[in-house]
């Protein structure tokens, strides 16, 4: 989410983007797991745990990995960077495939953490048109934060991310996941975390809608 430094290969930057979706999955999956085993049953303590969880790997991840990849650990904002052309298109496409790669690396960690089955299928149902608004505006805010934060005051970026995502997991229906990478792991998991496969194509669908309009709304603001 932070420029990327030309110190760093190609190599380490796939390497970055698949080290820190792999912990944001992981945190995701695994504090949605401890969560809801310790709330006995009260599902708004599950999610404080999980969105707090979550809001604050996000911070440690973009402040250790922004200064080699940039930070993206996610689709949708890489392909926000790619339509701005802040990334080439090869290495765009590079940084999906590890996004996706870690997303699932961590999905299976967190369920190995946990002595769970490594590979599960959600049935967890997460389908009409309010979740799909939610992602839009869930994406859109997160893509924009990263966009007009980046240009306002770049060294908040990764506390600006986190505090989004906190937050947007109270607001939207959906508890924004607002990340393909993300949406695809978490159909693997039949965990509090969940989302049903036939569900995940719509969802990254309507994340990208939400990327694409923070770009022309960035655009619009001159950010």
């Amino acid at each position: 989410m932070s420029p990327q430094s030309l110190a760093y290969s190609t190599s380490q930057k796939l390497l970055s983007e698949f080290l820190g979706t792999a912990v944001l999955l992981a945190t995701v999956i695994g504090s949605g797991i401890m969560g809801d085993s310790l709330a006995a049953g009260n599902s708004a303590v599950a999610l404080l745990a999980n969105s707090l969880a979550t809001g604050a790997i996000l911070v440690v991840l973009i402040l250790k990995f922004g200064g080699i990849s940039g930070a993206h650990f996610n689709p949708a904002v890489t392909l926000a960077l790619l339509l701005r052309r802040d990334i080439g298109l090869q290495l765009a496409l590079l940084f999906i495939a590890a996004q996706v790669a870690g997303g699932l690396v961590g999905m299976m960690t967190a369920h190995a953490m946990f002595d769970q089955d490594i590979i599960q299928t959600s049935v967890k149902l997460r389908t009409g048109a309010p979740q799909w608004l939610s992602e839009v505006i869930a994406t859109f805010g997160l893509v924009s934060t990263i966009l007009l934060v980046l240009k306002s005051k770049p060294e908040a970026v990764a506390l600006s991310v986190g505090l989004y995502i906190s937050a947007a997991y109270w607001f939207t229906a959906s508890t924004s996941f607002a990340n393909p990478a993300v949406t695809i792991a978490r159909s693997f998991t039949n965990t509090f975390s969940g989302i049903s496969p036939d569900h995940v194509s719509a969802f990254i669908a309507a994340q990208i809608v939400g990327a694409v309009m923070a770009v022309l709304v960035a655009k619009k603001l001159d950010a």
